[in-house]
């Protein structure tokens, strides 16, 4: 993955990777590197990230309000609720990825989230504690599919008991909640999205 940027029709310089699909350019735009600090936005991106291995983001993201009706908002105090009958029922529904270890995965780890809530007092902080030294780069650079943080990342979150959250899983999840801002040089938002983590206050655990 190179620094490669792309003039779209509406005259803006991005990242190569949406191409130009309307709602990949949508989430490249306004969504992707933004930070984000809300619980149940994070665990959503942590379980759609965990459902993408193997497939492309956009199909994801083509099913994205199906996953957040399914799952209930990806509100980890109602899914931890959820029981076999409730997997069974998920497996039935062709308007998200039926794969019945990802589904379990998203159970499992909503009582993981409850959790790092109980110690935390956030998922969002316990994220956030894992926010890496910003790395100036040069303009000319590949973006890595993992990093040595996202491997301790998904080591701790291993060890907490979280499933399908591996290091290349997590380094996207990081990308995407703007632990880290991969827009490449010459884009546009790498300046927006630069400029809002100047700005963001970061969660704290809780004293």
């Amino acid at each position: 993955m190179s620094n490669q940027i792309i003039s779209g029709a509406d005259g803006i310089d991005r990242c190569w990777w949406p191409g130009d699909h309307e709602d990949y350019l949508s989430y490249h735009d306004f969504e992707w590197g933004r930070p984000v600090s809300d619980d149940d936005r994070l665990f959503e991106k942590i379980c759609l990230e965990g459902f993408q291995a193997g497939l492309s983001w956009l199909t994801i993201l083509r099913k994205r309000e199906a996953f957040r009706a399914s799952f209930e908002g990806f509100k980890p105090e109602i899914i931890a609720t959820f029981k076999d009958h409730d997997v069974d029922q998920l497996l039935q529904n062709e308007a998200i990825i039926r794969h019945r270890g990802k589904i379990k995965s998203v159970i499992n780890n909503a009582h993981r989230v409850l959790e790092i809530k109980e110690e935390f007092g956030s998922l969002a902080a316990y994220i956030w504690s894992w926010e890496p030294e910003k790395v100036k780069r040069q303009e000319e650079f590949s973006i890595p599919p993992s990093t040595s943080t996202s491997t301790a990342l998904s080591k701790d979150l291993k060890r907490r008991g979280w499933s399908f959250v591996g290091p290349t899983t997590m380094y996207a999840f990081m990308q995407s909640v703007g632990l880290v801002n991969d827009h490449v040089f010459g884009c546009k938002f790498h300046f927006v999205v630069e400029e809002e983590l100047n700005q963001f206050k970061r969660p704290r655990r809780r004293e």
